[in-house]
């Protein structure tokens, strides 16, 4: 495909209204999912979106999303960008980004087309998405890279002490080329500061 698909206009105008009002409609488990179901979007069930969310604009079929997904607020999902596109033979049904079950994805967010987010794993806030990650995979930073193994899914019913203490940093010598030697003490760090603040229960704002 050289070009993008041409958007019909009221289909377009309908897709940009739902997305609008998605983004700031109450109701984490409900509104917000229900709009951006209408929108296309191929979403199981069990999902919760938190408040200003920002959903392929353009393409939302594009994006397929598991059952028992976290998304955090302000986070961005996008499907496209021009010079990377899908082979018109592998238009139909196409999906450029890919979030499996249980998938615990942090505030602020940015997830770029073209990757799969393995099932159980965690994106940790402020995080950029550039390739697939791995299931039960706790990944950081700009480009996100692993620094630990989830002994568990991090969902919405899991307490998160039972999380951190089945969390397994990667040592510096098994992510010697995805990470830095400091990311496994900035993950023990962030589960220990988690803790400490929501107690022995997750907390997932809307």
């Amino acid at each position: 495909m050289d070009e993008l698909p041409v958007e019909p206009i009221f289909s377009g105008m309908k897709n940009r209204l739902l997305e609008m009002l998605a983004r700031f409609a109450p109701g984490i488990t409900t509104w917000r999912v229900r709009l951006h179901r209408w929108r296309g979007v191929r979403l199981g069930t069990d999902v919760h979106i938190g408040a200003d969310v920002l959903v392929e604009t353009g393409f939302p079929s594009w994006i397929s999303i598991g059952n028992g997904v976290q998304i955090g607020m302000r986070s961005t999902i996008i499907a496209h960008y021009h010079g990377l596109l899908p082979k018109d033979e592998d238009l139909k049904d196409y999906v450029s980004v890919r979030i499996e079950d249980d998938v615990s994805i942090g505030a602020g967010v940015i997830i770029l087309p073209n990757v799969t987010i393995g099932h159980g794993s965690v994106v940790t806030a402020g995080s950029v998405v550039t390739s697939s990650v791995p299931p039960l995979t706790v990944v950081q930073g700009n480009p996100a890279k692993p620094i630990a193994r989830c002994g568990v899914p991090l969902t919405y019913r899991t307490p998160l002490k039972e999380f951190c203490r089945k969390l397994k940093p990667l040592s510096a010598a098994g992510a010697s080329s995805v990470a830095s030697p400091g990311a496994p003490q900035m993950s023990l760090l962030w589960c220990q500061k988690e803790t400490e603040f929501q107690g022995n229960e997750t907390v997932f704002e809307g």
